[in-house]
């Protein structure tokens, strides 16, 4: 593989995000309502990085051709994959998932009323991939497996633990990007390369309460119009969402070996998923599917830089009523505040795209479209010397 160069570590690039979102709840807390944050004595709208992240994720899989399986029920997957792909008996499938359930340096848990099958302790991070090769693990252990019996709480697997853990170490593109916390086993951590933020509205918001009720199509015939079939509220909200990410490309090049044309690929494919995914909660109910209205890159070579406290004080709405206007100038008079600040220091290139009608001299050199800017960035970071 190709090796770094000197240049290259402790460069940064940073993404900012400005996209309203109508009315909708893409992130629900453990009561069904809207997530927020107090800040700058304000409630905002929040949505954890956690959910964005996934979306980003999904995304982000479906764009480089890889995909990667989070789940405690490997051992159900390998079960099904040996049953309906290669064949095997019901029976000895379903052996073959317990002894690769237990098998590994992660404990599992028994089945159990809430789930029938042996699951994992710790969730598993793996490429779609390891599947099929845990499959064949078992399946080089075949007759050991026809011959052994049930896995029981407190048994032993029949499978070698260092194969299957190798298995688990394994990891592809989505993987050394986002990285992977898993103590149980040596040497399968992965520090991501990626920083989440979550994201918060530039303004206060209040929370909305839709109360809506379901007619019965049966009654409804019968011109029977007393009460209804099913009653219920939900909460929504609305509002310009400030996003923010960074992804430090010394941790991604260190985990994929070096490799600078993997490292631009997985760049790029991370800003545009970043950039264009949403979460999907409600979707159908409120179709909240918008574009950001302003994304600003910057390529820094001392450390990330969120303009999130640009926005402590909460955006006012224009004359016109809207936020989206005076939150992309008060992070361009933030991002120029800021660099002057800092002197310059650290900043390579920066850019932006918005439907902005203005210059917003601030953020840098405007491009004409999202792909663009993208390409701008990506070629000034993995540009070698100190001036990209």
């Amino acid at each position: 593989m190709t090796q770094q160069p000197a240049a290259i570590p402790g460069r940064f690039i940073c993404i900012h995000v400005l996209q309203p979102v109508p009315y909708a709840n893409l992130n629900r807390d453990d009561t069904n309502s809207v997530k927020t944050v107090q800040y700058g004595d304000r409630e905002r709208t929040r949505v954890s990085s956690q959910c964005w992240k996934r979306a980003v994720r999904r995304y982000f899989q479906n764009t480089i051709g890889q995909q990667a399986l989070r789940t405690r029920r490997i051992g159900v997957a390998v079960e099904k994959t040996l049953r309906e792909q290669r064949q095997w008996p019901a029976d000895l499938a379903r052996r073959a998932g317990q002894h690769i359930a237990t098998g590994s340096s992660i404990k599992a848990d028994p089945p159990s009323n809430d789930d029938p099958a042996w699951s994992t302790n710790a969730m598993v991070y793996v490429p779609s991939t390891a599947i099929d090769e845990l499959a064949d693990i078992a399946e080089a252990h075949r007759d050991q497996l026809q011959t052994a019996k049930d896995m029981k709480k407190g048994g032993k697997s029949i499978l070698p633990t260092d194969d299957i853990d190798q298995v688990l170490r394994s990891r592809n593109g989505v993987i050394n990007l986002f990285g992977r916390m898993l103590a149980e086993i040596n040497d399968a951590g992965v520090d991501g390369a990626v920083q989440v933020a979550h994201a918060l509205t530039t303004h206060g918001t209040d929370i909305e309460i839709d109360y809506f009720a379901a007619v019965d199509d049966i009654t409804d015939a019968w011109n029977d119009t007393t009460g209804s079939a099913h009653m219920g509220s939900t909460e929504y909200s609305a509002g310009v969402f400030y996003r923010y990410a960074t992804i430090d490309l010394h941790d991604l090049l260190r985990n994929i070996g070096g490799d600078l044309t993997a490292a631009r690929e997985l760049t790029a494919a991370f800003i545009e998923a970043f950039v264009l995914s949403l979460p999907e909660a409600k979707k159908t109910a409120t179709a909240p599917h918008t574009i950001p209205d302003l994304v600003h890159l910057t390529v820094r070579q001392d450390r990330p830089l969120s303009y999130a406290a640009a926005f402590e004080q909460p955006v006012t709405a224009d004359r016109t009523g809207g936020f989206a206007a005076p939150s992309r100038q008060v992070l361009d008079d933030y991002a120029t505040a800021a660099g002057r600040l800092l002197g310059g220091r650290g900043l390579l290139t920066s850019g932006w795209a918005s439907l902005e009608t203005k210059d917003l001299k601030g953020l840098g050199n405007r491009a004409d479209s999202y792909p663009d800017l993208i390409n701008t960035a990506v070629t000034a970071a993995f540009a070698p010397g100190d001036q990209a």
